[in-house]
């Protein structure tokens, strides 16, 4: 097998996932909103759950779940957690972009790190580009997604589906 055969997914894979490398700036420098039916808030541990159809937005993201867990440290949330049937994260890449949309059992955002995991039926989609797996790691401030199968209960495996990207000729 050539290398080429082997680094072209990697390439495509990047190439796919590059618009994915950060979120709009201003997202950060929103309020959060958040939505539930309770709320139990732990002030020692900066710990709150909020449950119950549970939405969390802050400019253009957005993350839903029956069961949503964020922590806050030094003045702001520094990790989200959010369980669901599916639970829901989106948000809007760059302003020209397709909103980047997230799915899945189990939803676990480090905001410092800028690192999102999913699992339990994981699914990342941007436009119609699809990323399918039982768990997928996308971190942001790399612009990398890893998936994997579950391979010991399931036959399920890692499914990508890239739609064609318009090019300069396409374009003139």
């Amino acid at each position: 097998m050539s290398i080429s055969r082997i680094a072209t997914p990697f390439i495509l894979l990047s190439a796919l996932f590059s618009s994915l490398a950060t979120a709009l700036p201003e997202d950060k420098s929103q309020p959060i909103h958040i939505a539930a039916d309770n709320a139990n808030m732990n002030e020692l541990t900066g710990i709150t759950v909020y449950k119950g159809a549970v939405n969390v937005q802050q400019g253009t993201l957005k993350i839903e779940g029956s069961t949503v867990e964020l922590k806050q440290a030094n003045g702001g949330v520094t990790n989200i957690k959010a369980l669901g049937s599916p639970a829901h994260y989106e948000q809007k890449p760059n302003k020209q972009d397709p909103l980047t949309h997230a799915y899945g059992s189990k939803l676990d955002y480090d905001t410092l790190a800028e690192v999102l995991v999913i699992t339990g039926k994981a699914k990342v989609t941007q436009g119609g580009d699809v990323f399918t797996g039982d768990r997928i790691v996308y971190d942001m401030k790399k612009s990398t997604i890893e998936a994997f199968s579950d391979n010991k209960s399931s036959n399920e495996r890692v499914i990508m589906v890239i739609q064609p990207k318009a090019t300069q000729s396409d374009t003139n």
